[in-house]
């Protein structure tokens, strides 16, 4: 930061020598009064300040509070077991029937009078091919790996947004402190102006002039305060409560993981496209139920009946067989149904591909572009303004300016220095989108990235 020399630094000089004397005095003063009185206040022990929240840590907490990468752990649990129980043969069934009952005549709901009346106890069970039951698993074992891909996508989607928020609740801080210094300087300009036109060195357009300035500041004031807690809410929706505690350090935004600026086959592993190609992998293994499903479960059963005891039991065996007399319109439509959804998630997928290789292109342009311009303003810009007001404030001082100029180079300054910081924030949104492009690639503060000043491939 650069510091602003005004007309009233010699009184702001002076006022603090005078208030420090002061204090010094009331100090040696309430030492003696406690001293004579013999007693002495109880030390009060403060509780331990909460340890800041670092980056790597707001990353963590925001895994560990969300619910969605929970719902994608317990579908991927379902469809597993589900996998178990699509592999096995249909339960066997167990059929009990009275057959041949007479309802007329004299011997009308008899159990035993009529010699064809029967008391049965069957069983039956359908034998599923092996190869079908094998293609019904594989299906399942598909969407479950669709389900982990999904919390993949989650938890990329989960860690950029984290990110954001606790780099915009950063700036914001940074903002709402450069603004509080401003408005410290801009009071001390008005009393150097308010004593001036006491003393009939200033105007009273002057007066208004400073204070006008001031006002200004405390409307900005205002806006980076909600700002800040439009923040403070923002990451406290994906980190909890640990949201208003103190931030730690800022992570280097000068430097990105390797995946995110390596060669365009790299964009492979973006999580998006990595759920597509689970999808597809889902729409094949259904493609392949389709086609098992055009083989035929045969159904065996067995039946005991008990007769009289003059005409002796019987035992019957049986077998169901599904005929598909309309194959070419039911099971062969199903299989061509099947294989054009396997054909749209291609598609799809490789539509999503490339909007995605273009959207990390232009993250990576707009991320180095920033940085160039950030590095113009720390050589250029901001000693520019510096240079400017203190020139307008050696003029005014010696008497061939005015205070509107020195107030108009003030607010330049501070303008340029919040566009920078505005800067800034963009690039670190930009760095949060290229650093958590791919969840695993991400490597925290001690591992390998490649920096802006490398040699990079296009």
């Amino acid at each position: 930061m650069y510091s602003y020399s005004h007309p009233g630094e010699a009184k702001r000089l002076l006022l603090r020598h005078a208030v420090r004397r002061r204090r010094s005095r009331l100090s040696m003063a309430a030492l003696a009064v406690a001293l004579i009185s013999g007693t002495t206040q109880p030390v009060v022990a403060q509780s331990p300040l909460p340890a800041p929240l670092t980056f790597e840590a707001a990353l963590q907490a925001a895994e560990m509070h969300s619910a969605g990468l929970l719902a994608q752990d317990a579908s991927a649990r379902a469809l597993r077991e589900q996998a178990v129980a699509a592999g096995r043969l249909p339960d066997p069934e167990l059929r009990l029937s009275l057959d041949n009952v007479p309802a007329e005549g004299p011997m009308r709901f008899s159990l035993d009078d009529d010699f064809m009346t029967m008391q049965s106890v069957g069983l039956s069970q359908t034998f599923t091919d092996a190869d079908k039951r094998l293609a019904r698993r594989a299906r399942f074992e598909r969407e479950a790996d669709a389900a982990a891909a999904t919390r993949r996508l989650q938890l990329a989607t989960l860690r950029t947004q984290t990110a954001r928020a606790w780099l915009a609740r950063h700036y914001q801080q940074q903002l709402l402190a450069l603004l509080e210094r401003q408005r410290k300087e801009a009071n001390l300009v008005v009393e150097a102006v308010e004593a001036g036109y006491r003393g009939g060195s200033a105007t009273q357009s002057e007066l208004f002039l400073a204070r006008s300035a001031v006002a200004r500041l405390d409307d900005r004031l205002l806006e980076a305060r909600a700002g800040l807690n439009n923040a403070d809410t923002l990451l406290s929706r994906w980190v909890g409560d640990d949201a208003t505690t103190t931030l730690g350090h800022l992570p280097d935004i000068r430097q990105v993981p390797g995946t995110a600026l390596a060669p365009v086959h790299e964009i492979e592993a973006h999580p998006q496209l990595a759920l597509l190609d689970a999808r597809t992998r889902v729409a094949e293994a259904e493609v392949e139920v389709a086609r098992q499903e055009k083989s035929i479960d045969w159904t065996w059963s067995l039946r005991y009946s008990r007769r009289d005891d003059a005409f002796g039991d019987m035992v019957s065996l049986g077998v169901a067989i599904p005929l598909q007399w309309d194959r070419k319109n039911r099971q062969d439509r199903e299989l061509a149904a099947r294989l054009a959804s396997v054909e749209q998630r291609r598609n799809e997928r490789e539509e999503i591909r490339r909007e995605h290789l273009f959207e990390v292109r232009r993250l990576r342009e707009s991320w180095r572009s920033n940085l160039s311009r950030l590095d113009d303003y720390d050589r250029t810009l901001l000693p520019l303004a510096e240079a400017r007001t203190q020139a307008a404030q050696a003029a005014y001082r010696g008497g061939k300016g005015s205070l509107a100029a020195v107030l108009e180079a003030r607010r330049m300054a501070v303008d340029t220095r919040i566009e920078r910081l505005r800067i800034e924030m963009q690039t670190a949104a930009l760095w949060a989108e290229l650093a958590f492009l791919i969840p695993e690639a991400y490597p925290g503060p001690d591992g390998h990235t490649e920096s802006i000043a490398e040699e990079q491939n296009p």
